[in-house]
Order: C-alpha cells, then structure tokens, then sequence
C-alpha cells in the first residue's frame, strides 16, 4: 500500500473513470482468502444472486472483526481514497466532508444506524454474471470502491470480465471493461463522480457488474468502505 501514488490514481479516476493497480495481493494470500468461503463463522449474510435476480452467482458480507488482510486492506485504501472523495464532494458542491480515518468514517456509519459490515467475496461459476449495480446501503456512502479478483483470468476461469457503466447528462452511455489479473485492484466510483466539462463539474451517474463466465470458477473480494443499515 505505501507504494501507490495516490496522485496517480486521482488522475486515472478523472481520466477514465475507473484505475487499476496491479499486484495488490500476491497468488498465494489470494487462495488462502478463497479457502474461507465456507467457513460460516466468517460471514454474516449469503446472497443467492438468481434468486433476487441481481444476476446468477453468490455473494458472502464478512461479519466483524474481518479477516486481518481485509480489514488491513480496507484501512489502507481508506487512507490512501478519502483526500479524493473530499475532492469529489468540494467539486460536486457537497456540504459534507469525509473523515481521516476508517474508524473515524465507521462510527459516523453507526451513528445513523449503518452498523453491519459490507465487505464481500463473491463466487461465480460457469454461467454466472453480476447485473448492473450501485452498492448503496443507506443515506451514508463513500464515493469509491475496490474490487480484487481473487481468481486467474485464464487459468481457473474465462469471461467474467468487471464492467462500468458511465451515465452522463444529454449523453449516451459509456462501458469499459476491464480484465484485471488476480490480486490486481480496481477503484471506481460507488454511484457517481464528478467529471470536468466546459462549464464546470458535471456528475456521471456509474454501474458495475461482471460479463458471463464461460468456463469454471471466478472468486473476488469487494472493498466497501460505509457500512449497511
């Protein structure tokens, strides 16, 4: 984490929408991760995407205290995010700033009753897809999230690749797609972002999701920094 220029990342965000950083997790911390999924003890909540249709899949919330590399994880992308999603809220005129620390920002969450944790590991098999989506769990969001794929595109699985969707005013919409490597990790916007026009800032509406599996088994960890109400 101590070696992410951060500057770099804010460019990337204004610039595409979306950053990647590669080698966030070595192979080997990504499978010991994976090894946790049945592990009940672990997780809060289990998700059967078909069944909500969100897509066709599942998902597990990790309970509190998260596993050390993912709360770690979570802390450190917090630190290294929450100068631009001051940013973000200044350009896009929010009355509001984001504190300094997770901590700080995970009490204001359970001040308004925001108390259940939200990080994620998701499982897809062949067939299996994510809808387009906002991660939005009450009146309190942070502006970005981090997603990590804890599979080899390739080797364990084909297709599966992270989708964006941009949404701007008078404008049709924009997708990226994106094929990170495992223990990559991809920052992008929870719902919004501010996008520099001729007049000023505008606010890009933005979705997630991930194309179709076409062969075996995809796991990844998703990183929300508020929690659920």
């Amino acid at each position: 984490m101590a070696e992410i220029d951060w500057a770099e990342v804010a460019e990337k965000l204004d610039e595409q929408g979306w950053c990647r950083l590669r080698g966030v997790m070595e192979p080997g911390s990504c499978r010991r991760l994976v090894s946790l999924y049945d592990s009940d003890d672990r997780f809060r909540k289990t998700v059967g995407m078909l069944q909500h249709r969100f897509g066709e899949g599942d998902y597990r919330y990790f309970r509190y205290p998260l596993p050390i590399p993912v709360g770690q994880l979570r802390r450190g992308f917090y630190k290294g995010l929450v100068p631009i999603a001051n940013a973000w809220a200044e350009r896009l005129e929010r009355p509001f700033r984001y504190p300094g620390t997770l901590k700080a920002y995970t009490d204001k969450c359970h001040g308004v009753g925001q108390c259940r944790p939200t990080p994620l590991m998701l499982r897809y098999e062949a067939g299996g897809y994510n809808r387009m989506h906002q991660d939005l769990y009450g009146p309190e969001a942070f502006p970005l999230q981090v997603v990590i794929p804890l599979s080899q595109a390739g080797g364990d699985f084909d297709g599966g690749e992270f989708l964006l969707s941009e949404q701007a005013p008078r404008m049709q919409s924009r997708v990226s797609v994106v094929t990170p490597r495992m223990g990559d990790a991809v920052i992008f916007p929870n719902a919004e972002r501010p996008s520099v026009g001729r007049r000023g800032d505008y606010r890009v509406n933005v979705r997630h999701g991930a194309s179709t599996i076409t062969r075996g088994h995809r796991f990844a960890l998703g990183l929300i920094f508020h929690d659920a109400a």
